[in-house]
Parts: structure tokens; sequence; C-alpha cells
């Protein structure tokens, strides 16, 4: 297993545990107990998944969140105390692709890695190019312009647009969102689709309460429209 993991924690023995954790289960992992060294080890290192802890002590984890989604697109987990609705909604609004709330299990801890990893992997076909207005989405260059201008966009933000692009001009219904991007085990959580169709709205729109590029279908799904040019 190849897997980088990178483990942004400042509780010494909590950090150890999960570092063994991890490479019992074939991860190499790069521990940290600063934000500022788990930022510079995220240049270094080019991680395949960040665990996050909020509390640190020097800046805190939705700062550091910040600062990695300017250089890295692999999923962030906050692994965190801070359990509230509100915290969990600012660590995704964040940019980060997963939320864990300590005390969590060993079990759990994997399975989030996993989840992480599996949804990271999930290919996206090749060779479709979209251009329409102010975007561009060049699927098989992995890359994404507005106006011009790169944008660094997370995992699941891309997964999302690229399914999108992938059906442009038709509506996806909502189920279907889910089970590509996500996984079937999320079919039916809309709320959580409904979130990421927001962030992409506010990276990619010039105005997101008044979107011109993915459009809300009402009770079915969302419809990307039809790059320039089509019939």
């Amino acid at each position: 297993m190849d897997e980088r993991i990178l483990l942004i924690e400042d509780d010494e023995a909590l950090s150890r545990m999960m570092r063994l954790q991890l490479e019992h289960a074939g991860y190499r992992v790069t521990a940290c107990r600063t934000g500022m060294s788990g930022l510079e080890a995220a240049r270094q290192s080019e991680p395949d998944v960040i665990l996050l802890d909020i509390l640190l002590p020097d800046i805190d984890g939705w700062t550091v969140c910040e600062q990695l989604r300017k250089i890295t697109s692999a999923p962030i987990i906050f692994s965190t105390a801070l359990g509230s609705e509100r915290d969990v909604v600012r660590g995704l609004e964040l940019g980060a692709d997963d939320y864990m709330i300590k005390p969590f299990s060993y079990k759990e801890l994997l399975a989030r890695v996993r989840g992480a990893l599996h949804r990271s992997r999930r290919e996206v076909p090749p060779g479709k190019v979209y251009e329409h207005g102010r975007l561009f989405v060049d699927l098989e260059k992995h890359t994404v312009k507005v106006n011009g201008e790169h944008i660094l966009l997370t995992q699941l933000e891309y997964k999302l647009l690229a399914v999108l692009v992938e059906e442009a001009g038709k509506v996806v219904d909502y189920d279907t969102l889910l089970r590509r991007v996500w996984g079937e085990q999320y079919e039916g959580s809309r709320e959580y689709l409904k979130l990421y169709i927001w962030y992409l709205r506010k990276k990619i729109e010039e105005d997101p309460s008044n979107p011109k590029l993915i459009l809300t279908e009402e009770g079915v799904g969302y419809r990307l429209v039809a790059p320039s040019g089509s019939s």
C-alpha cells in the first residue's frame, strides 16, 4: 500500500496511537504537531489524505484547512472534539471532505480514510472538454478555469463537476449524482449534495445565488448547461 497520510494532531498520545493504527493498516504516515509544520509537510509530501485537528497550538485547523486548499486537492478529514452542527458545517464549507468527532474508534478511523481514498481514486472518463461562458473544463488534463484563471477544487467538488460535465445539457437526478460521486451508501442524502452544489457555484458562478451554469431542476436534480456550440 503506497497511500500517504498526513496527520496534523498536537495531542502526542493520540497522534502516536493514530499513527500506529494507520501504519498497521499499511499506510505511510507523516505526523505533525503544529499547523505550520503540517502545511510544510503537505507541500513536500503530496499526501493522499490529510487528517486535521482544529485546536492546534499555533494556528487553528480552520486556518490550516483554508491554506491547504490553496496547495492541494487531497481529501481533508477534520479530526476534532468540536462536534456541534455549526462546527461540522463550517469545516465542510472550508473545503474539508469529511468530519470525524473525537473520541472515535479504530474501525471508524480506517473507514473514514478508506472512504476518502475510494472517492479520490474513482476515475473520471478522460477526453471530455467543456466550455461555456466563463467556465472551461478539461477532464483529461484535470483542468478547471474560470475566466481563464485556474481554480482549485476539492476532490469531491471536482468529481461532482466532472459528472455534470459528462452529462452536460442533461438533468442528472439527485441519487445518480450521490451514487456516482460519493457511493451508493449516500443515496438519499440530498442536503449533502445541495451543500456541495453550493460550494461549486461559489467557485464557478458569477453570482452563486443566481446560477447560470449549474441549474436546479426542482424535485429532480441538477443540470450543467450545454457547452457552447452544441445544438
